[in-house]
């Protein structure tokens, strides 16, 4: 006997869990499939959006961000030395909130939790079956499963199997391996809280992680070293690059986090293929400057999990669905526009490059 849902949804990161929030609050049944046994240790995000607190706030939950991040009022767009001044935003949360990605998703899943969520981690799945009355997804976890629901969300990031089984193209461009980070701890950390630097070296941004000890060091030098996403980063490597470009490495040590990235770019042709919908990284990538993945993705959920459960109940026309892609894919054209325009000229190194951040400068 196969267990009945009226969404499965794919994925367990922060999307999915909110998801799988909104839809239990409407009282529908919900489980969420995670591949991984136990939560990331690894920040990928590093702040909420004022936006995206607004989505908290009326959930009644923002209070449990605001007690453990850090308000930042300023950022910047693309290294660029003129500032942002988040003041101007009209909204309660006039800054974004530097919080490590997994402070966010514990919170995200104790509050699914509290709600009645069912999580199954350490499930895989593996084919996906849409028929007119719903969808069955096939698994494996300490053993095979069968689930059936209504409706399937894959929100299982950027390799989504979701998106694979539905056939939907995931169009874009592949992206370079010049890109590293470190999540340290600083000897000497500098006095303010968001420090960048560009150069013929390369540019360098240094931000808290919010925990109260350790520091993001993005690093992305102007010289092709023939690196993939594949090859390790050292700490040694991370502490030559900043002082490089920078000045100074902090006295950077303690690694907790060393990794590459690229800025590869993508974004799904349909959000919706019947039954079965795509949010955050499953539907869009980019190159992950300021949090923007994570944030529209919780966005993305907030939009499909109050449709999806309206449309369930019977308390609205199944074309209500419809308004989920219509609504979201422009969100998501324009994220991935804006990001490859902040790629291009954050590795704007040569004279011309320069000249024309200068022109963004001023």
């Amino acid at each position: 006997m196969k267990d009945v849902y009226d969404c499965i949804v794919v994925g367990g990161g922060p999307v999915g869990l909110w998801l799988s929030c909104e839809l239990r609050l409407a009282g529908l049944r919900v489980v969420v499939i995670e591949r991984r046994t136990q939560r990331i240790n690894q920040s990928r995000a590093l702040t909420i959006h004022g936006r995206t607190l607004e989505v908290l706030s009326l959930r009644g939950i923002e209070e449990r961000f605001l007690a453990v991040g850090k308000p930042v009022r300023s950022g910047h767009y693309a290294v660029l030395d003129t500032r942002l001044d988040f003041d101007i935003f009209d909204s309660r949360f006039p800054y974004t909130l530097f919080i490590p990605q997994e402070t966010t998703e514990a919170l995200i899943e104790e509050f699914a939790l509290e709600l009645g969520v069912e999580i199954l981690r350490g499930a895989m799945a593996e084919r996906i079956i849409s028929e007119s009355d719903g969808v069955t997804v096939f698994g494996t976890n300490d053993r095979p499963f069968e689930l059936s629901g209504r409706y399937v969300v894959g929100a299982d990031g950027a390799r989504s199997l979701v998106r694979s089984e539905t056939g939907i193209e995931f169009e874009g461009h592949s992206g370079n391996g010049a890109w590293f980070l470190g999540d340290v701890v600083l000897a000497s950390p500098p006095d303010t809280p968001l420090v960048s630097a560009f150069n013929e070296h390369g540019c360098v941004l240094v931000a808290p992680l919010g925990d109260g000890a350790h520091y993001r060091i993005v690093v992305n030098e102007a010289e092709d070293r023939g690196r993939t996403r594949q090859d390790a980063v050292t700490l040694e490597e991370l502490r030559q690059a900043t002082a490089r470009i920078l000045g100074s490495d902090f006295g950077a040590h303690s690694p907790l986090w060393l990794s590459r990235f690229d800025n590869e770019t993508r974004l799904a042709k349909t959000y919706r293929r019947g039954n079965i919908f795509l949010a955050g990284d499953a539907a869009h990538i980019h190159l992950p400057a300021g949090g923007q993945g994570m944030n529209v993705g919780i966005q993305d959920a907030m939009n499909l999990g109050w449709k999806l459960a309206a449309v369930a109940k019977g308390t609205a026309p199944v074309e209500l669905l419809d308004t989920y892609e219509s609504e979201r894919l422009p969100v998501g054209i324009y994220l991935r526009d804006t990001t490859m325009a902040q790629s291009h000229l954050i590795t704007a190194f040569s004279a011309r490059g320069r000249a024309l951040r200068g022109v963004f400068n001023d």
